[in-house]
């Protein structure tokens, strides 16, 4: 799962693997509150540095406008967004990418537990300003 053409790709490549041992673990069906909590509790047996629901500042132009609660952000670089629903909908790619965009983060991954296999998008912030 390791592709070099990606950023960040080792980092997001052991999310991912955390995120698959949670579902093959617990499989679909739960609220997401329970994906969320086990979700940080293997990312703590894998080493994965991550801190769970940090306020991060919505940014219009030079001001802010508001704050939003990321799911997860992983090692000050990937944001995580997790989900736990019948089907993703382009409306929460969409979302997720608009939040990468506010943050100024330039890698995130929108992570979702509810389908009976899991699914994951790999997301990249075009707009991103180093």
């Amino acid at each position: 799962m390791i592709k070099p053409e990606y950023k960040y790709s080792e980092l997001t490549s052991k999310i991912i693997g955390a995120a698959m041992e949670v579902h093959s673990f617990l499989g679909n069906g739960f609220q997401e509150v329970i994906y969320q909590r086990a979700f940080s509790y293997e990312m703590e047996l894998r080493n994965i540095l991550h801190a769970r629901e940090v306020e991060m500042s919505v940014m219009y132009k030079d001001i802010q406008v508001g704050q939003r609660r990321v799911d997860f952000l992983v090692d000050e670089k990937v944001s995580v967004e997790i989900k736990a629903l019948i089907q993703l909908e382009p409306v929460h790619l969409a979302q997720a990418i608009n939040y990468l965009e506010a943050y100024n983060l330039e890698v995130g991954l929108l992570i979702n537990f509810g389908e009976t296999k899991l699914k994951f998008h790999r997301l990249v912030n075009k707009k991103f300003k180093s």
